[in-house]
């Protein structure tokens, strides 16, 4: 059977619901190409990446966040309970069919949740161009099916206020394993930023490369890491990481201020 791929184009369908591990690494690039062909053993490219360009896919999240920056606190101080909702698409083109998604990502001590639901086709000019929280904010609950993705959505615009703040892209290299189907490896680079509240900011939006040269290993699984990847990582030395895509583009846009 094909493997899942997150952007839910895979047989036309999508997983909505997931809880798992989530390990990161992050890797400057001889190290990547190392590593890639090492685990080239175990592991395969998933099937949705086949004659793709560099055998990746486009990934674009825009991150939702309040004044206080209270998402980004939340990570950063490591608290083991926690949620942000950001939108996901997977490309740059406003008029693709592409789906789009509203997502909860959060963490339970050390599993790592997702919930997402589909957005509605945008029948106007939908979410690009129209600032937040006005008339987008409403199209993007018009957009979404009644449940508790929305309500707890709705809540927190109006409790937290939270506002879109932080559009993240980079290019994912996905891999399954030859052996066990719930552990999943992707190489994660060519990650940028722009502050903006819109999920299709135009041209005219003034992008950041982040971590330039490096790529960002995410391994996930469900029960336990094998032991081939166990001994790959303990022969170059390899360190997890707490990192986030979100707070480094914050941090590298200078949307937060330093506390401490």
């Amino acid at each position: 059977m094909p493997a899942q791929t997150e952007t839910g184009q895979q047989a036309g369908q999508t997983k909505l619901h997931f809880s798992r591990f989530e390990f990161k690494y992050l890797l400057p690039r001889d190290l990547r190409e190392e590593l890639e062909t090492q685990f080239q053993y175990f592991v395969e490219l998933d099937p949705f990446v086949a004659g793709q360009p560099g055998s990746k896919y486009f990934v674009r999240s825009l991150y939702f966040d309040n004044d206080q920056r209270t998402h980004y606190w939340e990570k950063e101080e490591g608290l083991k309970h926690r949620k942000k909702f950001r939108l996901r698409t997977y490309t740059k083109d406003p008029r693709s069919e592409t789906p789009q998604f509203l997502e909860i990502k959060g963490r339970h001590n050390n599993l790592v949740f997702k919930h997402r639901t589909p957005l509605a086709r945008a029948t106007g000019s939908g979410l690009h161009g129209l600032p937040f929280p006005n008339a987008t904010t409403h199209d993007l609950l018009a957009r979404l099916a009644p449940g508790p993705i929305r309500e707890q959505f709705e809540f927190d615009l109006h409790r937290r206020r939270i506002k879109p703040v932080t559009l993240v892209d980079y290019r994912r290299r996905p891999y399954v394993s030859k052996y066990d189907p719930e552990f999943r490896m992707t190489f994660d680079d060519s990650l940028q930023g722009v502050a903006t509240d819109s999920l299709f900011p135009g041209s005219a939006a003034r992008s950041r490369a982040v971590l330039p040269g490096y790529t960002i290993l995410e391994v996930k699984f469900r029960f336990h890491l094998p032991k081939w990847f166990h001994r790959l990582i303990q022969s170059t030395e390899l360190r997890r990481v707490s990192i986030s895509k979100f707070c480094a583009c914050m941090h590298a846009l200078d949307q937060v201020e330093d506390y401490g």
